[in-house]
């Protein structure tokens, strides 16, 4: 892809498509699913995502284009981050690289001054050994003083980060009353970092409809489309909530990250067109949060029914083979987002009550910290032979991937997020055909209880999770018929939710022609 002609709509198309999604679009599968199917429903689809580097990338999902935006954050570090604190921390460096400088010239004075005893002691100059223990006495208070300093600034730092001094609490609390929900430019000044990254490029590509994935890129859609309205330009906005924020583990500890957050989506939801969502429940959470009009459209986060010839060509790693282990050996598997609110730790704390279970982690960052503390606990229960830990493999590879395991794994904790998303590994197991072993929040614990095709246990009670495996072991067969029941994984496709998103597109660009999958094939030669 030519990244120069990507303003050029695609000939013959039904309308361009702006898809904003606030990562590098690799192990998104939903977006990345989203781009493609539109783009084979004859939309000219660009995805634009944040480049994990220094520069641009570009390629093609299918018949979608996708690019990579730089995204500098020099506002990421709030204004008081950049200003000394002369009455909070009168001893501390002011920010930036001096506090560093002062500790490296300290140590680079005293190193010298011990090679100058050296060659003293070695030339027996006794006048000159005395001649520097002023100097030697000099510098060791100096080293002192200086790093008596960079602990108060290392202090400084660490207070700014919690904030959560009365002075800090008062201050958040202050902008929020003055500003209402304008007060996220304060308290989250990212932002409008992200706003000015993408919103050139969006306005550049001039797209009749805008798809914003999840809560940052809401506010970046909005502001484009309120751009492209006082320029004469119709633009439509869908707002794809995957996730009720309010809920969400925040991402970032820092005290006024969510409370930032919260507030931009709240001043902006307003200018969405069309909402659609993960789950009903979520849905019907959104319609009560921010008045909507109208129930959002619910578009599952199933896997493709099929895939496409080349996909279907490329070979499947073998699961078991990656593991290291034969087709008897019981196999349990995870696959997805790894964080403490996932619980995955139970599956490595209870392998010691499970013998010759073996365990298998599919994650997007295998050497991540958490993972690498897994595994050091596994290596200290003894149990460090049975745990696997694996990349992601391609999304339409992941349920073949998957199914050589004996059961799949889903432990998360009990978060208001948690409780009401079927998420992407639920359909995933599923077309895998795999028995479930999942904790008991409310909607996922529910429908497996319905459609019997795994266990529940209480989420972190290793001895329920424990007794949950066992039972699954020992009568898969039972769990497995379930998936022969007639329609139940039809209606968890991706090709049925492609259908239900591209009749949200349609509804709003009325002008819209449909055509087949053949005929958009054919407008991109």
């Amino acid at each position: 892809m030519d990244p120069e002609n990507i303003t050029t709509p695609r000939p013959g198309s039904r309308g361009r498509i702006v898809m904003l999604v606030d990562n590098g679009v690799n192990g998104d599968s939903r977006v990345q699913k989203e781009a493609r199917s539109a783009a084979e429903a004859g939309w000219d689809v660009i995805l634009l995502g944040k480049s994990p580097g220094k520069s641009e990338q570009h390629w093609m999902l299918g018949d979608a284009q996708v690019r990579l935006l730089k995204v500098p954050g020099p506002m990421q570090r709030r204004r008081h981050e950049y200003r000394r604190a002369p009455l909070r921390s009168p001893l501390a460096y002011r920010p930036g690289p001096l506090g560093a400088y002062r500790k490296q010239k300290m140590k680079a004075w005293r190193a010298d001054l011990k090679l100058r005893r050296i060659e003293a002691n070695e030339n027996g100059a006794a006048l000159t050994k005395a001649a520097l223990l002023p100097e030697r006495v000099s510098a060791k208070v100096a080293s002192r003083w200086v790093s008596t300093r960079l602990r108060s600034t290392h202090a400084l730092e660490q207070r700014r980060k919690r904030m959560d001094a009365p002075l800090d609490r008062f201050t958040t609390a202050f902008w929020q009353r003055t500003m209402g929900d304008r007060a996220w430019r304060r308290l989250d000044p990212f932002l409008l970092d992200l706003d000015l990254a993408y919103g050139k490029v969006i306005d550049e590509l001039k797209p009749d409809l805008i798809h914003a994935n999840d809560f940052r890129m809401l506010g970046i859609g909005a502001r484009a489309v309120m751009r492209a309205r006082s320029a004469k330009r119709d633009v439509k906005l869908v707002w794809d909530a995957h996730e009720f924020l309010p809920g969400i583990k925040p991402w970032d500890p820092h005290p006024r990250w969510h409370v930032a957050q919260c507030l931009h989506e709240l001043a902006y939801s307003k200018y969405a067109d069309a909402v659609t969502t993960v789950s009903s429940t979520l849905a019907d959470m959104l319609v009560e949060r921010h008045g909507l009009a109208e129930k959002p459209a619910v578009v599952l986060n199933a896997p493709d029914a099929e895939i496409s010839p080349e996909q279907a060509a490329e070979p499947v790693p073998d699961l078991r083979e990656l593991c290291g282990i034969g087709s008897d050996v019981p196999l349990a598997v995870y696959s997805g987002a790894a964080a403490p609110q996932r619980g995955l730790d139970i599956m490595v704390e209870s392998l010691p009550q499970l013998p010759g279970l073996h365990v298998a982690f599919i994650v997007l960052r295998p050497n991540s910290g958490y993972m690498t503390g897994l595994a050091e606990r596994a290596a200290e229960l003894g149990v460090a032979d049975r745990v696997h830990i694996l990349p992601y493999v391609p999304h339409y590879q992941v349920v073949r991937f998957l199914a050589a395991a004996d059961l799949g794994v889903i432990p998360i904790h009990h978060w208001p997020n948690h409780e009401i998303a079927l998420i992407t590994k639920f359909f995933e197991y599923s077309h895998a055909r795999l028995p479930f072993v999942v904790s008991d929040v409310k909607t996922m614990g529910a429908m497996v209880a319905e459609t019997g095709q795994g266990e529940v246990f209480t989420a972190e009670d290793v001895a329920d999770y424990v007794r949950a495996v066992k039972a699954v072991l020992a009568d898969p067969k039972k769990y497995r018929e379930v998936y022969d029941r007639p329609g139940l994984l039809d209606q968890w496709t991706w090709e049925a939710q492609a259908a239900a998103l591209d009749e949200v597109y349609t509804k709003l660009l009325p002008g819209s022609r449909r055509v087949s999958v053949e005929r958009a094939a054919e407008v991109t030669v």
